[in-house]
């Protein structure tokens, strides 16, 4: 066995090199969504139940919008491969007015939620806390989707310490302006959620002036500044980038619907479980973002050898990162096992939140394993350009399994918000059945 793991040394070398600086930078994010719930939750138990509410509506939205801008990466991984570097500066251009015409629509999506926000179930007392952050938060779309067209960029070069680094700096700055803003320090008045949700839109505007000065200045872009440059929006470019970017937008959207569908059914059950449904979200998100990182890693280099017609390469790397992933999985797994009983009392002192919290831990555990496989083999499709599969397979393990599934064990079956939450380990592993199945044959072919 041991030998056979060394031949996957170089690969897991090229994946780890790779997934290291984008799961830092990620991690950046996630640790500002933490540092949002801790703030959030010791300001006010209401603030942070509207949170959750807003973060998985939003969120979901978000996350479909990433989905649409990783459409880039196999155009861009190929023509790595191919040293046609002009292109790629042409490729950018083209990403960033697709990206910002995805926000648009995304905004206007998110304000017809707004405007009837109200008829949604939530319990009352939360709605007026809800709608101003729901709006500003809302109002910094545009500004992460264009920022997502440099970060894929700079990621699919393999220069991912870019993006790490502007992460880095813009989290950073966020949680100070939560802590400033959120309880009125410095001369600045107490704005609570709302100082939150202001703090994030100011931080994703320097995110974005930073990949854009970073751009315009780092001599290693110089050949693909010609190509932005010189090249124009063109129909055909934004064709083939939304017939990429879609599918992959519409199946992390699908994915991401699940979690607002179950935070919209935790919230007819109460806000203690709105809250205790938002800490052990935020929780999972550290491995979740762990293993996008990876997923993103493999994608990276799946579109760089199917560019250079190495099949071989492109089945060893998606099995290194299946190798890495379980790896990952194990040690996720122990350490949310270590802290279970005492995690969240980082986030609140009241006592019903805990209890929900510990309940849910066990769940949170079991479907590891299940949600770092289907990452992988998404993402090694998604490298390959073989985007349709995987947004099929989402809508029927997520909007026909784990959405009803959860919402049977829920209610009918009087579970609650344990119910809830099994339909997140029943999705993830029909979702392994069906990548997993499609990865193999699309490969064997080849």
């Amino acid at each position: 066995m041991l030998r056979t793991l060394s031949n996957y040394k170089s690969d897991y070398r090229a994946i780890i090199s790779l997934a290291i600086p984008i799961v830092i930078g990620q991690l950046g994010g996630i640790i500002t969504g933490m540092a949002d719930t801790l703030m959030v939750g010791w300001h006010s138990t209401y603030e942070l139940a509207a949170s959750s509410f807003v973060n998985n509506v939003v969120n979901a939205f978000i996350i479909t919008g990433t989905g649409f801008s990783f459409g880039i990466t196999p155009i861009v991984s190929e023509a790595l491969a191919q040293k046609r570097h002009w292109a790629i500066g042409s490729w950018l251009k083209n990403a960033i007015v697709a990206n910002t015409l995805t926000a648009l629509l995304i905004v206007a999506i998110l304000m017809g939620i707004y405007l009837n926000v109200e008829r949604l179930g939530q319990p009352a007392e939360l709605i007026p806390i809800i709608k101003p952050y729901f709006a500003v938060v809302m109002a910094s779309i545009p500004l992460v989707m264009a920022a997502n067209a440099f970060r894929q960029f700079v990621e699919s070069i393999t220069d991912a310490k870019v993006s790490m680094w502007i992460l880095i700096i813009g989290n950073t700055l966020n949680i100070i302006g939560n802590y400033l803003l959120i309880y009125g320090k410095c001369g600045l008045p107490e704005m609570g959620l709302y100082g939150a949700g202001i703090s994030t839109l100011i931080s994703r505007l320097i995110m974005l002036l930073m990949f854009i000065a970073v751009f315009a200045t780092k001599r290693r872009y110089a050949s693909y500044r010609l190509g932005f440059a010189a090249s124009k929006v063109e129909r055909v470019s934004l064709r083939k980038l939304n017939a990429l970017g879609w599918p992959i937008g519409l199946q992390q959207g699908l994915e991401a619907a699940t979690f607002c569908f179950t935070a919209i059914m935790v919230g007819w059950l109460g806000s203690i479980e709105l809250a205790a449904h938002q800490i052990a979200i935020t929780i999972s998100t550290v491995s979740y973002t762990t293993f996008l990182g990876i997923g993103s890693a493999v994608a990276i280099r799946t579109g760089y050898f199917k560019g250079a017609n190495d099949w071989h390469r492109v089945r060893k790397i998606t099995v290194a990162g299946l190798h890495i992933g379980i790896l990952t999985s194990t040690i996720v797994c122990l350490a949310l096992w270590i802290i279970r009983n005492d995690v969240s009392a980082l986030f609140t002192d009241n006592t019903e939140v805990t209890a929900f919290v510990v309940a849910l831990l066990p769940i949170l555990i079991l479907y590891q394993y299940f949600d770092s496989a289907q990452i992988i083999f998404a993402n090694a499709l998604r490298g390959l350009a073989d985007v349709k599969s995987i947004m099929w397979i989402s809508f029927i393990t997520n909007f026909l399994i784990a959405i009803p599934v959860g919402y049977l064990l829920g209610f009918p079956c009087g579970m609650g918000i344990a119910g809830i939450w099994i339909a997140y380990p029943a999705g993830f592993l029909f979702s392994d059945i069906l990548l997993g199945g499609r990865a193999l044959r699309l490969m064997r072919r080849k």
